[in-house]
């Protein structure tokens, strides 16, 4: 199967099952608020924040070890696959297992991280979080497994029982929060069906490669090892810098404001993410294809596909940022009433960094197909100590909003400097064009933005279904419209269109 082919598959399996996911998640979030109220909505929010911290243990062993594995499977060298795969098995043994110990350490300490728990004694606030800790350390013992997978460009099957498992779980959930209004309940039935899953997958991935459970496997070379390391050394402080600049939020919203604001973000979050991973599906489902292409085309080829990929993000993100800005809010008041509404202004800062990320994930993604860490591996750390310093010290002085002025500054570093990094090391080109492009794209979505926030004064002056639904029609039709009117002879464009009209066929 080609690169196309398998990345059209894994857009076509993660759309659909994001659009189950995203379903289930709505009616459960919902249900979850009418039945438990904001507080636990916000502790449910801050506890998955935590766990998202305490997994920077994984420090990119988990990217380096993908990557590995890309060449020895094009080439079916399957012996060198036993042995990553071993190795990987190991490493991330002793990855849950610091995670455990990180997690129980950190208990003691939650009564300064949730500030004003309304109703909840410290006892529940404990063993709530022992419960998502079990979660999170046991999905290390089978996550080795999908790196085979997804290095044979089959996301698509580690997308599909996810999607399965989440079917289940928010299913459940949601009957176990009308029947019994428990959150124990409810964090209980995630773990329980989160368990099973691990068994299947261990036993599905075992059959689908028997080679795995071979005892003869030979130990990796000392240039194999020291390449792992090399990449997992440069890789640490890119997940470090990574967690304190984009998984510390919820945490010092809680600990600054309080737990009952982190839910509010949350519900902002929770539509944000769904529509989020409808976009990041297409640009996630290429990577291992990009992998490949680096690995045996020319860096013409790969400088040709890159623009693609860049065009594409600057497009679908800069309609997702234009549209969440104007209906984001309206759909929030629709669902669950003004009072659960966000100031304007941290709206606008969520998603101006929300269209460059998109441009983070190009760059993010290329890099990580071609195995450069090394160059920037300082940059995240520095973005992680910005993004700290700035949010923690705005939010005393501005509240809410400046916790994402810290955002959008330590996330714009990136921006200026992983381009440098991959038109030099990777593509040999001048980066000059990229940033001309970037001002050219970024200039287009601001005057669309502007012109749509007018019509949108007009066409909803107050928040109706009616008028929601209208203004969404106008967005989509307005901004493709005006993109397709400016960009809709470039090559990269019609590189897409042709894929399209190929699919038809």
């Amino acid at each position: 199967m080609g690169r196309v082919q398998s990345a059209v598959k894994n857009i076509a399996f993660g759309q659909i099952g994001n659009f189950i996911t995203l379903l289930l998640n709505f009616i459960l979030r919902s249900v979850f608020i009418d039945r438990l109220g904001d507080t636990l909505n916000g502790v449910n929010d801050l506890y998955t924040g935590i766990l998202s911290v305490l997994s920077m243990a994984e420090l990119g062993i988990g990217t380096a070890l993908n990557y590995s594995l890309y060449k020895p499977v094009a080439d079916r060298d399957y012996e060198t696959v036993k042995s990553y795969m071993l190795f990987y098995k190991k490493a991330y043994r002793v990855i849950g297992i610091v995670i455990g110990l990180a997690g129980l350490a950190l208990s003691p300490f939650l009564p300064w991280l949730v500030k004003q728990p309304e109703g909840i004694a410290v006892r529940d606030l404990t063993l709530y979080y022992y419960i998502f800790l079990f979660n999170t350390v046991s999905s290390y013992f089978v996550a080795y497994k999908y790196s085979l997978v997804n290095a044979e460009q089959k996301n698509y099957i580690q997308t599909n029982i996810l999607t399965v498992t989440k079917m289940i779980t928010v299913s459940l959930q949601i009957a176990v929060v009308l029947a019994t209004g428990s959150f124990y309940v409810y964090l209980l039935t995630a773990a329980l069906v989160e368990l099973l899953q691990k068994i299947f997958v261990t036993v599905y991935l075992d059959r689908r490669y028997p080679y795995l459970k071979d005892r003869n496997i030979r130990k990796l070379s000392k240039a194999q090892t020291g390449e792992i390391a090399r990449k997992t050394r440069a890789l640490v402080f890119h997940k470090v810098g990574d967690v304190a600049r984009l998984q510390t939020d919820s945490m010092i919203i809680s600990a600054f404001i309080n737990v009952t604001v982190t839910g509010f973000v949350g519900n902002y979050n929770m539509v944000l993410n769904a529509i989020a991973n409808v976009v990041n599906i297409f640009f996630n489902s290429v990577l291992s294809g990009f992998g490949n292409l680096i690995a045996t085309e020319s860096k013409k080829r790969q400088y040709q596909m890159f623009k693609v990929y860049r065009f594409a993000a600057c497009w679908i993100y800069g309609l997702t940022a234009v549209g969440c800005s104007i209906l984001l809010t309206p759909f929030i008041v629709l669902w669950k009433g003004e009072a659960r509404a966000l100031a304007y202004g941290v709206v606008l800062c969520i998603l101006i960094d929300f269209y460059f990320k998109g441009e983070r994930i190009v760059l993010s993604n290329f890099k990580t197909a071609a195995g450069v860490f090394e160059q920037d591996k300082y940059l995240a750390l520095i973005q992680g100590i910005v993004n700290l310093v700035i949010s923690i010290v705005l939010v005393r002085k501005i509240g809410l909003v400046g916790v994402y002025i810290g955002t959008i500054v330590s996330g714009l570093i990136a921006n200026i400097t992983k381009p440098v990094i991959i038109y030099k090391v990777i593509l040999d080109r001048p980066v000059r064009g990229y940033f001309l492009d970037l001002i050219r794209y970024a200039a287009v979505v601001s005057a669309v933005y502007a012109l749509l926030a007018g019509i949108g004064r007009l066409v909803m002056p107050q928040v109706t279904i009616a008028a929601f639904a209208v203004m969404f029609v106008v967005i989509c039709i307005v901004f493709n419209g005006i993109f397709l009117l400016l960009f809709g002879r470039t090559e990269e464009f019609r590189y897409l269109w042709g894929i399209v009209k190929n699919r038809r066929r």
